[in-house]
């Protein structure tokens, strides 16, 4: 992908330079790079995040003052490009933030990350693979030990016996779709644009490795008026293979019970209305992964909800007797296949649309490479006037198993006793109860996933934001926060914000709390909702599945035998959160919690939502999994709890199937 420069900017001087340091000449490319899809311009990079020590606090660090200041006398940055600066509290949390915020704004605009040497640095792996794994663009500006070596070794220095060139930020390099430590100032020239490059490529996207040595950071250098020049990174849309497409279309108007499996791809393409389109005119039913639940709303005739091992019992049928699964922007992961299981028909095939060709030739399957918007036009063109649409009794098929499933939602969702302690699923019931088209739920890990990818009925088409690719405990806060400075970027503010709801229970809570105390620092009207269920209860279902009884999920006191089964540990997380600054609304019952909800969703600052909740042992909880998940158990073991695990493990695996 090469970049292009606006038509009315001239370019600069030829031979004309401009003396700044290494850092302050970064910040001042940065704020001048731009994507363009669709006639729309926006800054790639368009402010950063920071926490600063002795790796980047004379270099960025300097740099990011005079770029939010204008008329310093060394400003590398006129009042129209300014490089915003916002301060984190953990590492991996500023990560995670500008994950939340390039998702909300389509991959289109992203945050750069900068710390320190050290523990600063390695702080970033976690929210780096989670920005690769989701394929999400995030610049990371890790500090880096002396280029120089004037003292080796300096302070927070990993000594490497065999590689003197080795640092902890090599640690970055699986987990970055690009890599490159920049040890000379003129070295950064290239690096930079290899970066906005991969940032803006819709294949190649994801976490972005610049390390810059301390030294080097402050070292001034000649650098040519043109790398300030403004440039604009277009985010193409690839038409698939004439001949991919014609093989595609053959392969659909052959099938008699095609399914759709819309991915995130469908969303970071903006392809909602067009797969809208093309269900229109073929009437094929559409089921979800995680990532692309909500490409249709969830009262879209042709909607059948998540899909695999969280998904319904309509999709999951609907797979299991496909003979045609058409991908749409998906990876197919395991928890999408129900590992390996879930397709069963003997004569299924696969079709795949997808951006990436190695997605597209997943699962054997005939490959479309392309845009999942240009794909879906493409299609839906080719197949008009040929007469395709799926028969009138698949149609009605899936729309009654629709409506039986919905009745299930409907009894996890019912508060029959407004004085109990309320389920899991009575919590999101209420939510759903309360939120329209506006509202945006963000969850990442435990059991809310999967009650979430099975229940929820998404309203809109960025309402649904639960990370999944990687999974991570602690991501939502941070992503909520994210997700608010995009909104706020695209001018939501100006009507009134949109609601964002940070969904996490007790175990994710701990993991990860720090970033309230940015949500407060900035006013962010953040709505966190505190599940408290005392212990790790999804891993704790799962142990429980597996033969290892629940072994050490439970947050509680230990008991006679050294076990965990005592009472419950006195911890008050409503407590912590206001001692963060947040403000706090505690709820004992389903009435109580209704209410709360309902103040949270209007209050204009960052607000917390406390309940403990019941166990779904005493009551309904949520429809079981629909479909298994390969989670390997002791093929030998003394306990009977395992052994009986081993035994439904054996039958499940024995359905596992290799597409070839």
């Amino acid at each position: 992908m090469s970049p292009t420069r606006p038509a009315n900017r001239p370019d600069a001087p030829h031979g004309a330079t401009r003396r700044l340091t290494t850092a302050q000449a970064l910040i001042a490319f940065l704020a001048r790079q731009y994507t363009e899809r669709d006639g729309r311009r926006q800054r790639l990079i368009s402010a950063t995040w920071g926490i600063f020590g002795h790796g980047n606090v004379a270099g960025i660090g300097q740099a990011l003052l005079e770029a939010g200041h204008a008329g310093s006398p060394t400003a590398p940055t006129a009042p129209g490009h300014r490089m915003p600066f916002l301060q984190g509290r953990n590492e991996q949390a500023m990560v995670h933030a500008a994950v939340g915020y390039a998702r909300q704004s389509g991959r289109l605009s992203a945050h750069a990350v900068t710390t320190s040497i050290g523990p600063g640095a390695t702080n970033l792996v976690t929210g780096a693979a989670l920005a690769t794994v989701n394929r999400l663009p995030v610049l990371l500006l890790p500090g880096d030990t002396f280029a120089t070596r004037p003292a080796d070794p300096v302070l927070q220095q990993l000594e490497v016996p065999y590689a003197g060139d080795v640092s902890v930020n090599d640690c970055l390099r699986p987990v970055s779709r690009y890599f490159d430590r920049i040890t000379r100032p003129e070295a950064l020239i290239p690096a930079a644009l290899q970066a906005m490059r991969v940032l803006a490529d819709p294949v190649e996207t994801g976490a972005v490795t610049l390390a810059l040595p301390q030294d080097v950071q402050a070292e001034a250098y000649d650098w040519p008026e043109e790398f300030f020049a403004e440039r604009d990174w277009h985010v193409r849309r690839p038409a698939p293979d004439t001949a991919e497409l014609e093989a595609a279309v053959r392969a659909i108007r052959s099938a008699r019970r095609p399914l759709i499996v819309a991915g995130g791809g469908v969303r970071h393409s903006a392809a909602e209305e067009t797969l809208a389109a093309f269900t229109a005119a073929t009437r094929i039913p559409v089921a979800s992964t995680q990532a692309g639940k909500g490409a249709l709303r969830h009262d879209h005739p042709a909607d059948v909800g998540g899909i695999g091992h969280t998904g319904t019992a309509t999709a999951d049928e609907l797979a299991r007797t496909a003979d045609l699964v058409i991908g749409v922007g998906t990876r197919f992961t395991d928890f999408t296949t129900a590992s390996g299981t879930l397709f069963s028909n003997p004569t299924v095939r696969f079709l795949h649309l997808n951006i990436s060709a190695a997605d597209a030739h997943k699962l054997a399957a005939l490959p479309l490479v392309a845009d999942a918007r240009a794909g879906l036009e493409a299609l839906t063109a080719a197949l008009a006037g040929r007469g395709y649409r799926v028969d009138p009794a698949y149609e009605t098929e899936y729309a009654g198993s629709k409506e039986a499933w919905e009745e299930k939602v409907e009894a996890s969702f019912a508060t029959p006793v407004p004085t109990a302690r309320p389920t899991q699923t009575q919590v999101l019931g209420l939510l759903d109860a309360l939120v329209t088209e506006d509202d945006i739920l963000i969850n990442a890990a435990g059991s809310l996933p999967g009650d979430l990818h099975r229940l929820w009925r998404t309203r809109s088409r960025d309402q649904y934001h639960v990370e999944y690719g990687y999974s991570c405990m602690g991501y939502e806060i941070p992503a909520a926060i994210g997700v608010l400075l995009a909104e706020a970027a695209r001018g939501a503010r100006s009507r009134g914000h949109r609601p964002v709801w940070a969904l996490v229970g007790d175990g994710t809570y701990l993991m990860n709390p720090t970033e309230t105390v940015t949500a407060v620092q900035e006013n962010l009207p953040l709505k966190l909702v505190i599940l408290q269920n005392h212990g790790y209860a999804s891993i704790g279902g799962l142990s429980e599945a597996v033969g290892a009884e629940r072994f050490g999920t439970a947050y509680r006191h230990r008991d006679a035998d050294g076990g965990f089964t005592g009472p419950p540990l006195p911890v008050d997380l409503a407590a912590n959160a206001a001692s963060l600054g947040m403000r706090v609304l505690r709820a004992a019952t389903v009435d109580e919690l209704g209410k709360a909800l309902a103040e949270a969703r209007d209050a204009e600052g960052p607000t917390c939502v406390y309940v403990e909740t019941e166990t779904p042992d005493t009551v309904s909880g949520p429809p079981s999994a629909q479909a298994w998940w390969d989670v390997p158990v002791a093929e030998t073991a003394s306990r009977p709890a395992a052994a009986r695990a081993r035994e439904e493990y054996d039958r499940q695996a024995a359905s596992r199937r290799r597409h070839l």
